[in-house]
């Protein structure tokens, strides 16, 4: 996956609590494989009309927040059930990070899993963020994961808390299979000492 240092880039304001993970990617998309492109399904059944159209008031179709690659939410965003899809389709749109007071689970866990920053600030900060950029569409948001700052608009800087292994997998851009096999020349060891110990257990 793609390493997370810090990223400077339009954020685009949802003010909208208790958006579940079926309104980020519908249910009827999910047997889809993720190489087909999920981008254009982010948000499917608000972006776009019954005729195919997109909705001019969704906020990622108008002009200012097209390019937008940060998402500042409300709070719960991405509760519901648990299809990491939902984050298919946030990466592939484009969104690399997402600011709320409270964020689902396993939504959660599953930023972390795909190369996407879950920052969680006080439900006031995110409030403050959301005002600034429906204020000044277009504005950009540095999230700085080495720094664990989020700086605003208006130049106000915010420290967010990380977990120091999942903070490591976004720098470095590995997840937890790529992480396990920089040991693998030890985990092959381990295993032959296992199988001369007790080979028993691998007899047939």
């Amino acid at each position: 996956m793609e390493p997370f240092a810090r990223l400077t880039a339009v954020a685009a304001p949802m003010d909208l609590p208790n958006i579940d993970t079926d309104r980020i990617i519908p249910a009827r998309f999910l047997r889809r494989p993720r190489e087909s492109g999920f981008g254009p399904l982010l948000f499917h059944d608000v972006r776009f009309g019954a005729d195919g159209g997109e909705r001019a008031d969704f906020v990622l179709n108008r002009p200012a927040y097209r390019e937008a690659r940060i998402l500042v939410t409300a709070e719960n965003f991405g509760c519901g059930s648990s299809r990491e899809m939902a984050v298919w389709a946030l990466d592939a749109f484009g969104i690399r990070a997402v600011i709320a007071p409270s964020l689902g689970d396993i939504f959660h866990q599953n930023c972390f899993k795909n190369g996407l920053l879950p920052v969680i600030l006080p439900a006031a900060t995110a409030a403050s963020l959301r005002r600034q950029l429906h204020a000044a569409p277009g504005a950009a948001v540095t999230v700085d994961l080495e720094a664990q700052t989020v700086t605003a608009p208006d130049g106000s800087v915010h420290r967010f808390d990380v977990d120091p292994f999942r903070k490591q997998m976004l720098l470095t851009g590995q997840d937890e299979i790529a992480l396990t096999l920089r040991h693998e020349t030890e985990i092959r060891a381990f295993e032959a000492h296992h199988a001369r110990e007790m080979p028993w257990l691998f007899a047939e």
